[in-house]
């Protein structure tokens, strides 16, 4: 006689059948973190260490620009994998996930020698100023005419520190201190200070460096990128690169985005989960998956590439898709190790081929007053982080100069409603070179009814930091992005906003002009600048941005514009860089 199974366990068992293999084909697969680990130092066998959300119980294939990875390099732990890479087999590329017909976001795998390691929990403490810093983590930035790595390594076994992270070509290395508190640090990081061959010390503050934070001022309830010709500039580049009558060549462009991640979950960035190629003519959009649709970094990348129905939705450069050359944006952010992960990446991202940096962010020392005399309460480090910092940031942009001269970087001029240009007080903004770009912020002003080329339509942005180092304004607000896609997001003001609407406008002039320079940039967008503001103030008021000068307006004398501070007009800078074409024939 045959036994028969009892119907409910027969249930029970077809549902947890069920459950285990519908289960993770219905979620989402998201690639959350992605970093070297194992032998930092190691120059052609390479470790990553990849953490997913999703993963169902095979291991799912792994691709690299497109190539997928044999499967002995690939070891699974559960949701995370390690891979192993040869780094004369592999080129830095997109990777993503692949798994029963789900694909994961695309991630910026790059194969550069720079990285840092970021401090555990236990590894960080309160210090006097009541500001998070890491305890034996630190950094030291070699002089030049030295054997760096060498260097690090005598320092290391010196000190009986172990040597953990590098920026080579910024003759910078991190070391892990044999150190328990504060004060052991303090006394080990003067030694370190005082050895000779040692330019600096950097010392990370506040753990992850935090972006630019919302404004807090006042926010508008409508679009505010009228202010810069943002459409304008769109239907400009839309008809004129295709125009029957002189055509105009681009070139594809790599755009860098210094932030954590884009949640993919939005309508804004679904569609970049399907396969994408920048040569096709589309931008691409390269990221870590976050849970938070209104992020600074999802409103900041959203600005460049997020994707909607109608064009006022859309980021500037995935509004030119079909007609541009195709934009690579990709969104990085190394470690969570602080300002010294924000230059690592920027190194290896500049190593990769990327053209503009975008860097939302910045520091102010503790002590900074703003414009009326009060303290600057937002992003403060102490003195001695603040002299490391400025070190490193210098060697930066001497090694940019040196080995990559056509790399720009733009850069927010922050929103403590304080000086941007002093050097002791804001970081990294108040830097003098050729290659940053600094972007202040405005607001729509009262007197809609006026053109918006008149210089009271907008006004200043009371939290924007100010002076001549400002290069040019931008409209400081955007709307987040949401679930959804059907409601309005929350709206976001700051200076991190205002600049990559500037980053985008000129990385659609480069795809014109590969040909410009930083400086020539930086002179397109102001001869091309609508203005904000007052008649020219004397040199110790508080100007907004550097003011207009003659040279910038054919040298009339009596031009309106002279004197006052200069606002983004997306479509006009567009049309001198095609202008600026024929000078180069």
């Amino acid at each position: 006689m045959r036994r028969q199974f009892p119907v409910r366990a027969l249930s029970l068992l077809l549902a947890s059948h069920l459950c285990a293999t519908a289960t993770p084909a219905d979620e989402p697969l998201r690639l959350k973190s992605l970093q070297r680990c194992g032998d930092l130092f190691a120059a052609t066998k390479l470790t990553f260490c990849l953490r997913s959300e999703g993963l169902g119980s095979e291991t799912p294939r792994v691709l690299l620009a497109g190539q997928p990875l044999p499967a002995e390099q690939i070891e699974r732990n559960g949701e995370t994998l390690r891979l192993r890479l040869h780094s004369r087999a592999h080129a830095s590329g997109p990777l993503w996930l692949e798994q029963q017909q789900r694909r994961s976001n695309p991630v910026w795998l790059s194969l550069g020698g720079s990285q840092v390691r970021a401090a555990g929990p236990n590894e960080v403490a309160t210090n006097m100023d009541g500001l998070t810093t890491y305890v034996n983590l630190v950094s030291v930035i070699i002089e030049e005419d030295l054997d760096a790595l060498d260097t690090a390594r005598q320092l290391a076994d010196k000190y009986d520190a172990e040597l953990v992270g590098a920026i080579a070509p910024l003759n910078t290395y991190q070391l892990r201190l044999p150190v328990s508190n504060l004060t052991e640090r303090d006394a080990l990081v003067l030694r370190l200070g005082n050895e000779v061959g040692v330019d600096a010390v950097v010392i990370e503050e506040s753990g992850a460096e935090a972006a630019e934070r919302d404004d807090g001022d006042k926010k508008p309830q409508t679009s505010e990128w009228a202010a810069n010709r943002f459409l304008d500039a769109v239907h400009y580049y839309r008809q004129r690169i295709n125009a029957r009558q002189a055509p105009v060549e681009t070139e594809p462009l790599r755009i860098g985005v210094i932030e954590r991640n884009v949640d993919f979950d939005t309508p804004a960035f679904a569609d970049y989960l399907t396969p994408c190629k920048a040569d096709e003519r589309r931008t691409c959009l390269y990221a870590r998956d976050g849970d938070a649709p209104d992020s600074h970094g999802s409103s900041v990348a959203g600005i460049l590439a997020a994707r909607g129905q109608e064009a006022q939705d859309m980021g500037f450069l995935s509004a030119l898709d079909g007609v541009g050359p195709g934009f690579e944006v990709i969104v990085e952010r190394n470690s969570d190790a602080g300002i010294t992960a924000n230059i690592a990446a920027s190194v290896n991202l500049v190593e990769d081929g990327v053209r503009i940096l975008n860097w939302s962010w910045g520091i102010h020392r503790i002590g900074t007053l703003d414009v009326e005399g009060e303290p600057v309460d937002s992003l403060l480090r102490s003195g001695i982080a603040m002299s490391g910092y400025e070190e490193l940031l210098e060697e930066f942009f001497l090694w940019l100069r040196r080995e990559h001269p056509d790399v720009l970087v733009i850069n927010s001029a922050g929103n403590g409603s304080a000086r941007s240009g002093r050097d002791d007080y804001r970081l990294p903004s108040s830097f003098i070179t050729e290659q940053l770009l600094v972007v202040g912020g405005h607001q729509l002003s009262d007197k809609r009814e006026l053109p918006v080329e008149h210089p009271d339509y907008v006004k200043k942005r009371r939290s924007s930091n100010v002076d001549m180092r400002v290069d040019i304004t931008a409209a400081a607000c955007t709307r987040a992005a949401t679930r959804d896609g059907k409601a309005p997001g929350e709206v976001h003001c700051g200076t991190s906003y205002a600049t990559p609407l500037v980053a985008g406008a000129v990385a659609s002039m480069l795809s014109v002009n590969p040909r410009l320079e930083p400086e020539q940039v930086r002179e397109l967008l102001r001869r091309s600048a609508m203005t904000i503001g007052a008649d020219f103030e004397a040199a110790e008021a508080d100007d907004l941005t550097a003011p207009i000068l003659p040279s910038e307006r054919n040298y009339q004398l009596d031009n309106r514009d002279v004197g006052r501070s200069a606002r983004l007009d997306m479509r006009k800078a567009l049309e001198l860089a095609v202008d600026s074409l024929q000078h180069r024939r």
